[in-house]
């Protein structure tokens, strides 16, 4: 009864929000069961069971990773909600637990939807290419395909209670952010991606292509050695956890010496911001980097190219998409009294919306570095 009351009072961002987790957990859904169904047509396969549920743990960490981002805006998007449950009696744990719910409920409706589809399939309705798919004619235990399901909501649920800070769940309890990084905040990505990267160099060395057993990607994607995927997997975490140090560096350097207002806005603000704003966006460049790598060796070796895989990247680049949304709503409502206050003082909009574009081209320079040696080394490392 909370929830649908609840519902009633979403405004549109809200919506979209829950139909967006709804849908990601639909297809992950889809995933696990056409797992089982395949498992089903094909019982003597038992290797190929694993391998494809093993396929269906990435998809699952994306909608996760979307649930942690989007329950954690929670708060700071909706402050007039976390009130009136704490006018109403409620703690700060279940509070947590309610938002957690409330992602869990969106995960279990997709998941629900796709389980009906599922079995409406399976009802003789499925053609000779979707019946294998979907273990048409073979008996179906009530269990399994309830035991699947039921994990989408369960980790999806989990990972956003895990995300949002008891302290940040009441009002007028937040702490505040910090913003620097620390020596070893700093020294660990660094280490990784020079490491990487020698490991890299080992691994493209002459004649380092003889050298012990090739590794066999997934995805059609050809092979390559232990060196140059060990190697380009430190450099990409690497990058990735050096995203948010970076974008506070490039935010000092736009207010260095004697900025201009412009400058200076612009530069304090993403300073401010590179904490929060670094995870998703490394995440999503990391993303991309992996999806472009992936088509360019698909176009350069017709007919490897795999179905199943193209899917999954879509949905993991969604959820990587919304993720970075909802933390830039975020971060846009808890300025929003710094930018009122400039307003009041008579700031020109203008020069508001000046620093916001600053912004986005510095954002944009750093990602474009990032996401481009991690694409630049993937590439090097397929053979």
């Amino acid at each position: 009864m909370f929830y649908l009351r609840l519902a009633r009072g979403y405004r549109v961002p809200d919506l979209g929000r829950w139909l967006l987790t709804a849908l990601a957990g639909a297809v992950v859904a889809a995933f696990l069961l056409r797992a089982l169904g395949r498992a089903m047509s094909d019982p003597a396969g038992g290797a190929d069971a694993v391998a494809r549920l093993l396929w269906c743990l990435p998809p699952l960490a994306a909608v996760a990773w979307f649930a942690a981002v989007a329950a954690r805006a929670v708060p700071a998007r909706r402050p007039e909600r976390i009130t009136g449950l704490t006018a109403a009696g409620a703690g700060s744990a279940r509070i947590r637990t309610l938002i957690a719910g409330e992602i869990a409920l969106a995960c279990t409706l997709g998941s629900a939807l796709t389980l009906l589809l599922f079995l409406v399939l399976r009802n003789d309705i499925a053609g000779p290419s979707l019946a294998p798919e979907v273990g048409m004619g073979l008996p179906l235990p009530a269990a399994a395909p309830v035991t699947l399901i039921a994990l989408v909501p369960l980790t999806a649920g989990i990972a956003a209670a895990a995300a949002v800070p008891i302290a940040e769940t009441l009002p007028g309890r937040r702490q505040p952010v910090p913003t620097g990084f620390g020596p070893l905040r700093i020294a660990l990505p660094v280490g990784l991606a020079v490491i990487g990267l020698a490991l890299e160099l080992i691994a493209l060395r002459p004649g380092a292509a003889a050298d012990g057993r090739p590794i066999h990607l997934p995805a059609g994607l050809g092979s390559t050695s232990t060196a140059a995927l060990g190697g380009w997997a430190a450099s990409a975490v690497g990058l990735a956890l050096l995203t948010g140090p970076l974008l506070s560096w490039t935010g000092t350097l736009l207010a260095v010496g004697r900025p201009t207002p412009l400058r200076l806005l612009a530069g304090r603000g993403l300073t401010a911001q590179a904490r929060r704003l670094g995870p998703p966006l490394a995440v999503l460049t990391l993303a991309v980097a992996v999806v472009l790598t992936t088509i360019r060796y698909w176009i350069g070796v017709p007919g490897s190219a795999d179905t199943l895989p193209a899917v999954e990247a879509c949905l993991m680049l969604g959820c990587a998409v919304a993720a970075v949304v909802s933390r830039l709503a975020e971060l846009r409502t808890a300025r929003r009294d710094v930018a009122d206050a400039l307003l009041r003082i008579g700031t020109p909009p203008r020069l508001l919306f000046g620093a916001v574009a600053l912004r986005t081209l510095a954002v944009g320079t750093v990602l474009l570095v990032t996401g481009g040696l991690t694409a630049a080394l993937a590439a090097a490392g397929l053979r």
